[in-house]
C-alpha cells in the first residue's frame, strides 16, 4: 500500500478552503485602495498557487496509483462525468449575466461559442471546469502511453508554450515568428493558461506525489517552499517591472513551490476533512455572483464608497457572503438522497430499517481490520477487498464505496453482474471477476473495465476473438483442481500472452488448504506455492513480462504473510470474522466483527404445561414458560438447522435458546428467565448484548457450515444494513 492509500490527508481539506478565499482574492483585489504592488503580490504572486493545488489535488488521488493510470479509465470518466455536470449546471447559472454582460451574442458564432466551453469558460472563472477536464484526460493518456519521465517532458514542453503565451510572452511578441504562432492560437482560446499547456503539468505532479512512498522531512519541504516562493516572487516583480506579462498565471518558480507547498501539505494527516471539498469549490463556483450582488446591494443602498471603493470591505463582504452561500448549498447536497455509500443506509435507518430484522455494519471494525491486514503485508503488497456475494452479506456498494474512500483501490467480486454493478454504482479502481464470464458478454467487460479471470486458454481465444483489448488476469491451476491452466502448461499460458486482444494484468492461483495448520496441508500448501513460482521462472526465461501476482485469500495471508506478492485477496478475515472457531493460524491479527444481526420481539406470551411450539411440535413446554416471538427466519437468511435449542439469541443482555422449528419469517425463544421482557425489545442472533457474545463462528459452527456460507446467505432484500462509524 502506498501512504496515500493509509491515509488521510487533512492538510489538503483544509488548504482547499484557503485556496477558494484566495480566488476570490484574485477577483476583488483585496489591497488595491491600500498598495497596488502589495495587491500585485497578494492576487498574481501568492493566490496563484491555488489553481495548481486544485489540479494537483485532483492528480493525487484520480491517479494514486501507477498501474490505475495505465490500466483504468473508470474513475477518469467519473471525475470527467462528474465535473461536465456541474459545469453545465454552472453555465445554466450564470447564463443571465451573460445576457446582461452581452456576452451571449458573441456565442452566436460557433467558434466562440466553442472557444468559450472548451478553453475560455462561458463565464471568466469557469475555465477551471473545462481545464480540469481536459488537464485530467491528458495525463491519463501520458501514463497510459508514455514513460513517467515522457509524460513528464511533454507535460513540460506544454507548460512552456503556455508560459511564453502568459507571463512571458512579451518576449514572443519580439520574435515574428513565435508573434504569428500565439496570434492564431489565441484565435481558438483567449489564454494559454488553460487544460492543454497549464493543467496537465500540475495534475502529473499530484499524481507523481501520490506514488511516491517516501515523503520529504517537514524542515525540507519548509526550507524548500521558502527558496522557491521567494524566487517566485522576484521572478513575478521583474516580469511585472518590465511590463513582459501578458496574463499572469504561469511562472517557471511556480512548478517548484507547488511541488514543496503539496508535500508539505501531505504531512499534514489526520481525519479528512470532506465537507470542506464541497465548501471550497462553491465557494469558487458562486463568488462571482456575490460580487455582482454585493455591487448592486452597495449601489442601492448608497454603500458605494463603503462596500466598492474599500477594496478590503469588498473582499471581506464576499468571501462571508460566498462562504454563507457554499454553506447553504454544502448542506442541500448533504441532504440529497444518495444511491452508493453509506448515506443511503443512514437515511433507510431513520426512517424504519430497525423495526423488523437488520444487520448493522460497523465502518471503523472495518477500517481497523484493514489497517491490521496492512501491518503485516510485505511492502509493495496491496489489499485486493473480496466483495463478493454482497461483500459477504455486508452490503457490496457501500462496503466497496467505504473501501474505496479509506484507500483499497482493488476489488474481487464472482460474477460479471457483480462487477457491472460496482460499476453502475460509481465504484473505480480494479474490479476483477473471480469467475468464468463466457465470451458473449465481452462487450460488458470492455464497457465497464472489469478485469476477467481467464480459466484456461480455450477461454483466452473465446474472449480474444472479441477483437479489442480487454484486460485479464490468467488463472493457474496449481493444485486447487477447480478454474485455471495448470502450471505444468507453460506453453498454453505462454500462449494466452501472446493474445494480441487481451491484455494479461495479473496471473495467480488459489491455495486450497492454506487454511489448515496440518503438516501434510502445509506441505501441500507449499507444494502449490513452489509450483506457481516455477512456473512465474519459466515465464521470465521465455522474456515475458510478468504482470502483478497474488496467491493468498485471507487464510493465506494469515498463515503465509511472507509471500511477496502484488495483492493479497482478503475475503471473510476481513469483515473481522474467520471461517470457524477450530482454525488455528500462524499470524494473530486483532480482526473486529465488522456486522451484527439483530431482530425485535413483536409478541411475548405465557404457555402453559403441555403446550408446544411452532411447526410439527418439536418444544412442548414441561412447565409453564415465557416465550417471545422475533421476526427473523430463514428466508432471512438464519438457517432453519438451528431450530430446538441448537441457536441462542441475546435480549437485554440475557442469552435464551431459540425453542421448536425456526420458520419462513419468524422464530421463538424461551425468555421466562428475563425480568420486564416487552414487545420492541432488540434480539441480537450475532454480536454483542451487555456482557454476553455471539459470534458468527459460534453461530456457522451450530449449523454445521462456515461464516462464508451463513453471512453470505443473509437476504440482500430483507434485511436492511445499517452502517455507522464509532
Amino acid at each position: 500500500m502506498t501512504n496515500m492509500q493509509r491515509k488521510e490527508y487533512t492538510g489538503i481539506d483544509y488548504f482547499r478552503l484557503i485556496s477558494a478565499f484566495l480566488v476570490v482574492a484574485i477577483h476583488t483585489s483585496p489591497l488595491t485602495s491600500l498598495n497596488t504592488t502589495a495587491d500585485f503580490i497578494l492576487t498574481r504572486v501568492i493566490a496563484r498557487v491555488a489553481v495548481p493545488f486544485f489540479f494537483m489535488a485532483s492528480g493525487f488521488f484520480l491517479f494514486s496509483k501507477k498501474e490505475e493510470a495505465r490500466e483504468q479509465s473508470g474513475r477518469l470518466m467519473a471525475f470527467v462525468k462528474k465535473t461536465a455536470e456541474l459545469y453545465g449546471i454552472t453555465i445554466l447559472l450564470y447564463l443571465p449575466l451573460n445576457i446582461y454582460t452581452g456576452t451571449i451574442k458573441e456565442w452566436r458564432h460557433l467558434p466562440n461559442l466553442l472557444k468559450a466551453i472548451i478553453f475560455d469558460g462561458t463565464f471568466y472563472h469557469l475555465w477551471y471546469l473545462p481545464a480540469a477536464i481536459l488537464g485530467a484526460c491528458i495525463t491519463w493518456l501520458l501514463l497510459k502511453r508514455r514513460t513517467a519521465g515522457q509524460a513528464l517532458g511533454i507535460s513540460m514542453v506544454l507548460y512552456l508554450i503556455g508560459l511564453f503565451g502568459d507571463s512571458y510572452y512579451g518576449i514572443s511578441e519580439k520574435i515574428p515568428f513565435l508573434k504569428a504562432v500565439y496570434q492564431i492560437l489565441f484565435r481558438f482560446t483567449d489564454y494559454t493558461r488553460n487544460g492543454l499547456f497549464f493543467a496537465p503539468i500540475f495534475f502529473l505532479l499530484g499524481a507523481f506525489l501520490a506514488q511516491k512512498r517516501k515523503r520529504l522531512p517537514l524542515r525540507t519541504c519548509l526550507l524548500g517552499f521558502t527558496v522557491s516562493f521567494g524566487l517566485l516572487l522576484i521572478e513575478a516583480l521583474l516580469l511585472y517591472k518590465f511590463h513582459v506579462q501578458r496574463h499572469d498565471s504561469m511562472y517557471i518558480m511556480l512548478l517548484p513551490c507547488m511541488i514543496f507547498l503539496f508535500q508539505s501539505l501531505l504531512l499534514w494527516e489526520g481525519k479528512s476533512r470532506r465537507y470542506l471539498r464541497n465548501l471550497s469549490m462553491f465557494i469558487y463556483l458562486i463568488h462571482p455572483a456575490m460580487i455582482v450582488a454585493i455591487r448592486g446591494f452597495a449601489k442601492a443602498a448608497g454603500m458605494q464608497k463603503l462596500l466598492i471603493d474599500n477594496s478590503i470591505l469588498h473582499y471581506i463582504a464576499v468571501a462571508i457572503s460566498s462562504l454563507a452561500a457554499a454553506a447553504v448549498l454544502s448542506l442541500l447536497v448533504r441532504r440529497k438522497p444518495k444511491h452508493t455509500a453509506d448515506a443511503g443506509a443512514d437515511r433507510d435507518a431513520s426512517i424504519g430499517s430497525r423495526d423488523r430484522a437488520w444487520a448493522e455494519i460497523n465502518r471503523t471494525n472495518l477500517n481497523h481490520n484493514v489497517k491490521e491486514f496492512q501491518k503485516v503485508l510485505p511492502a509493495g503488497c496491496e489489499i485486493m477487498a473480496v466483495v463478493k456475494a454482497n461483500a459477504y452479506g455486508h452490503g457490496v456498494v457501500p462496503v466497496a464505496a467505504y473501501l474505496s474512500r479509506i484507500g483499497i483501490h482493488a476489488f474481487a467480486v464472482a460474477t460479471i453482474d457483480e462487477g457491472i454493478r460496482l460499476r453502475k454504482e460509481g465504484i473505480q479502481g480494479e474490479i476483477l471477476i473471480l469467475g468464468y464470464t463466457p465470451a458473449v458478454r465481452a462487450a460488458a467487460l470492455l464497457h465497464y473495465q472489469l478485469s476477467q479471470t481467464v480459466v484456461n486458454l480455450e477461454h483466452a481465444k473465446e474472449l480474444n476473438q472479441y477483437g479489442r483489448p480487454i484486460c485479464i488476469h490468467i488463472k493457474v491451476n496449481t493444485g486447487m483442481n477447480r478454474l485455471g491452466e495448470s502450471y505444468q502448461h507453460a506453453s498454453e499460458i505462454e500462449s494466452i500472452f501472446a493474445c494480441k486482444n487481451l491484455k494479461v494484468s495479473g496471473i495467480f492461483t488459489h491455495l486450497s488448504a492454506s487454511d489448515s495448520r496440518e503438516e501434510s496441508d502445509v506441505a501441500f500448501t507449499k507444494q502449490q506455492i513452489q509450483n506457481f513460482y516455477e512456473l512465474i521462472d519459466r515465464l521470465k526465461a521465455k522474456h515475458i513480462p510478468i504482470p502483478p501476482t497474488h496467491i493468498q485469500s485471507s487464510y493465506g495471508v494469515l498463515n503465509y504473510p511472507e509471500l511477496k506478492c502484488s495483492y493479497a485477496r482478503i475475503g471473510i478475515a476481513l469483515y473481522g470474522v474467520l471461517s470457524s472457531t477450530e482454525k488455528n493460524t500462524k499470524c494473530s491479527l486483532d480482526l473486529q466483527p465488522v456486522m451484527e444481526l439483530k431482530s425485535r420481539v413483536v409478541l411475548v406470551r405465557t404457555i402453559k404445561a403441555g403446550e408446544s411450539v411452532s411447526y410439527s411440535r418439536t418444544f412442548i413446554a414441561q412447565r409453564e414458560r415465557k416465550i417471545a416471538v422475533i421476526s427473523i427466519g430463514y428466508a432471512d437468511g438464519f438457517p432453519r438447522s438451528l431450530s430446538e435449542g441448537k441457536s441462542h439469541v441475546l435480549i437485554r443482555g440475557y442469552r435464551v435458546p431459540v425453542i421448536g422449528r425456526i420458520c419462513m419469517d419468524q422464530l421463538v425463544a424461551d425468555v421466562t428467565d428475563i425480568p420486564d421482557i416487552r414487545k420492541g425489545d432488540i434480539a441480537t442472533l450475532i454480536g454483542k448484548d451487555g456482557l454476553e457474545e455471539i459470534t458468527a463462528e459460534q453461530v456457522a459452527g451450530s449449523a454445521g457450515t462456515i461464516t462464508n456460507e451463513l453471512l453470505s446467505r443473509l437476504s440482500d432484500s430483507r434485511l436492511k444494513r445499517v452502517f455507522y462509524d464509532l
